[in-house]
């Protein structure tokens, strides 16, 4: 069986844990990684065209500087180790744009890494894990 697998990276620990989980399964299966970095966004509606444009330019530097500093090093890992690898750096909502970019692409599995956030906070701010478990399309892994 060969697929996709979704990995939600930001260069973090628990994200590298991820990354590893999901390689050895996309190796094993003969799969793709589709790695995802996902940049919070928030339109701010109430900005004047003006401000819109400066921060829509902000964004595009952002998501540059995001493919490179975060996802370069990472898939010349991935190629060099002969495991096929694409990225995608986009704006928005995390747990929202990895379910629908699994189900755009027709993942198998989307996987991210626990970053060890405390129960309360999780329950104050949310939790990417926690959302994309009951949203999901395709199955989930949390890798602690």
């Amino acid at each position: 069986m060969s697929g996709k697998f979704v990995v939600g990276y930001d260069g973090s620990v628990s994200s590298r844990r991820a990354l590893e989980f999901a390689t050895d399964r996309a190796r094993a299966q003969g799969g793709t990684i589709v790695l995802v970095h996902v940049l919070e966004w928030s339109p701010y509606s109430f900005l004047t065209p003006g401000e819109l444009e400066e921060r829509h330019k902000r964004r595009r530097e952002e998501m540059a500087r995001a493919e490179e500093a975060i996802m370069t090093t990472v898939v010349a890992e991935l190629k060099d180790a002969g495991v096929p690898v694409e990225t995608m750096v986009r704006y928005g909502n995390i747990a929202e744009l990895l379910g629908k970019i699994a189900k755009d692409i027709n993942a198998v599995q989307i996987v991210i890494g626990r970053d060890g956030q405390s129960a309360i906070g999780a329950r104050v701010f949310g939790s990417v894990a926690g959302a994309l478990v009951q949203t999901s399309p395709v199955p989930c892994t949390i890798v602690p």
